[in-house]
Parts: C-alpha cells; sequence; structure tokens
C-alpha cells in the first residue's frame, strides 16, 4: 500500500514536473513569436575550442530531399566534419526547396535536414539564415523554436549575432534587400509578415548591424547573408546589397562575407581591402553553366567552380585557413588569412 502510494506520488510529481517544463516552453515558444521584428538582435554565444581555436563547416542551397546529389554532399561534410571535429556549421539559406516550410509539422523538415545530415560529425549546432526560397514558404514555421524538439541542432532567426571568443558572425537577413521580390515576384508568393513595412524592417536591420558590429571587440568579424555581394555566378552581385550592406561592412572591418544564392563555389577578394568574397551554395543542384566574366578592376577572382561542394574554415587569433571541397570531397581550393598582415596568403 506505502509501494504505491509513493509510486503514485512520484508519478504525479513527475506529471506536475513535465508539465512545468512545457509550459516553460511554450512560453519561450510564445514570446519568440511575440517579440517584434524590429528588436534588437538576437546574440548567442558559442564556446571555442581548449587551444583557442575553431573551426566550422558552410553550406547552402541544400534542401532537397536528398536529390541532386545533396546526400553525397552531406555524406562527404560528416567526413570533413568529424576530422576537423567542427564546433558547428552555418547554413547560408535556401534550406527546403522549392518553397520553404508549410508549418512546423512540414515532413520536408526531416526528409531534407535531419535524415540527410546524419553523420556523427555533423552533430553539431547548425546556424541558419533564410533565402528566398524559404520566404515562399511559411517563414514562422521555419523560426520557430519548436523545430528543436524535433532537431536540436536547427537553429534559425533572420538576423543574430553568432559570439565566440575568437570571431562575431553576424547572420544578416538578406531577401528583404532584394528588390525585385517586391515588384516582380513572377508566379511566386513570399511570406512578408515580420518585415512589412520593408522600409521601417531594413533601416532597423542596418541600425542594430552597425551598432553591434561598432561595439563588437572581437579579433575577427565575419558575415553571412543569403545572397552574395560580389559574385560571377548565375545571379552575380545583389546591387542593394552592395548599396546598404557593404558600406557597414566596410566601416566595421568584417574580414569575410560568406553566402549562398548562387549554386557554386566561389572565392573572390577585394583588390582596395581586406575583405574575402565567399560562396558556398553548392548544397545540391548546381551546374547552371552561365558564369559572369571576370572583368571587375577593384575585385579578383580567386576561384569559381560552377557545381556542388561546401567550404570548411579553421581558425585561431592570427590565421583563418578556408578549404572549398567538392562532392567527392576533394580539396579544389584553399586560401590562408593572416590577421597580424591583414593579407592574404
Amino acid at each position: 500500500m506505502v509501494v504505491a502510494m509513493v509510486a503514485a506520488s512520484m508519478a504525479s510529481g513527475l506529471r506536475a514536473k513535465a508539465m512545468a517544463e512545457l509550459c516553460c516552453y511554450l512560453t519561450v515558444a510564445l514570446c519568440a513569436f511575440l517579440v517584434p521584428s524590429f528588436a534588437k538582435l538576437t546574440t548567442i554565444e558559442h564556446p571555442v575550442k581548449p587551444n583557442r581555436s575553431l573551426s566550422f563547416l558552410v553550406v547552402g542551397d541544400w534542401g532537397r530531399k536528398g536529390f541532386y546529389n545533396q546526400s553525397e554532399v552531406a555524406f562527404q561534410m560528416g567526413r570533413i566534419g568529424e576530422k576537423l571535429k567542427i564546433d558547428f556549421v552555418i547554413s547560408t539559406g535556401d534550406n527546403f526547396y522549392d518553397n520553404g516550410l508549410t508549418s512546423v509539422y512540414d515532413p520536408a523538415f526531416r526528409d531534407s535536414f535531419t535524415n540527410i545530415y546524419t553523420a556523427k560529425g555533423l552533430q553539431k549546432p547548425w546556424y541558419s539564415v533564410l533565402g528566398n526560397h524559404d520566404y515562399r514558404g511559411n517563414v514562422e514555421a521555419q523560426l520557430n523554436p519548436i523545430l528543436r524538439s524535433v532537431d536540436k541542432r536547427w537553429i534559425c532567426m533572420r538576423s543574430f549575432v553568432l559570439k565566440t571568443e575568437l570571431v562575431d558572425i553576424f547572420f544578416v537577413d538578406t531577401t528583404p534587400f532584394v528588390d525585385k521580390y517586391f515588384t516582380d515576384p513572377e508566379d511566386h508568393t513570399y511570406d512578408w509578415k515580420g518585415v512589412e513595412p520593408r522600409k521601417n524592417y531594413l533601416s532597423s536591420l542596418i541600425k542594430d548591424l552597425k551598432a553591434e558590429m561598432r561595439n563588437s571587440t572581437a579579433l575577427w568579424k565575419f558575415a553571412v547573408g543569403h545572397h552574395a555581394i560580389k559574385s560571377l555566378g548565375h545571379h552575380g552581385d545583389t546591387a542593394q546589397l552592395i548599396k546598404f550592406l557593404l558600406p557597414v561592412l566596410k566601416d566595421n572591418n568584417v574580414d569575410v562575407y560568406m553566402n549562398g544564392h548562387d549554386h557554386c563555389l566561389e572565392h573572390i577578394t577585394s583588390m582596395n581591402g581586406a575583405m574575402q568574397y565567399l560562396t558556398s551554395g553548392g548544397g545540391s543542384k548546381a551546374w547552371r553553366g552561365d558564369l559572369k566574366p571576370d572583368d571587375d578592376v577593384n575585385h579578383s577572382a580567386k576561384f569559381l567552380y560552377d557545381g556542388q561542394g561546401f567550404m570548411s574554415v579553421e581558425m585561431n587569433e592570427n590565421e583563418a585557413m578556408i578549404l572549398f571541397y567538392d562532392v567527392e570531397g576533394l580539396i579544389l581550393h584553399q586560401w590562408k588569412i593572416s590577421k597580424q598582415l591583414r593579407s592574404a596568403v
């Protein structure tokens, strides 16, 4: 009788604890929706390795349920991720084709993410931004923290700052900058909830980026967006980012801008500054075959591969080593940036 009463009491206590945890979780999830989109940028802290180094992978334009060599790229990412003992993965957007997620229950989340990136080396946080294809779906579903109960790796926000002891990485929501999605959406429908009025959204975002970058004391500063600032791929340069975002990056001595959108791998360097432009958009469908000529006298294309693959970054206080890999895991290009000299080797 006593045992039964104790068991019942314990069960009741466990149910109460579970209910309290559920209420707490739902409150956090609800607050995520109640916080205005124009609020100050969220900051996430991530530790470095004991030797004060950091390593991570960068991939974009991937969510195709394993097709178009997505699974093959994922396999090589797992191999390299384990070899480098990566700390996290960065996704440069277009996470779910063709039209984002329909809801938090959309099976595409598992089919294109959880069930594809299964390797041991990829069981790390995935810090992700939205791409234009993601905006064609239910944006709030992809941003919803409830997805973390499906896969705890998933961390996706419009714009945010990832802070480490080595580098501050500024994730920027670039899709709302692009005029044509508003003026000429073709047959597509975009989910602009949380963005409109657009002018206010972009003004607030630029203001917050300036403040966060100005206050940053990190040794390195990286930025991530879906759309390219400089690219020789199919989509090419993004005029609105050159006009509104690039001056902010230059004024705050950002070292590297990483993006997707063009389904290729690419490295462009500035001839009159230290900034490196890196495209990692080869997570699945690629091989467009319509590359643009390298005729910009202010920038130099160090590497361009019109195919599938991904990128890795290994860094410490003094240098950052960047490598690009193809779908078979072969190294196609590598580049070392020296922080001490503010130059590339």
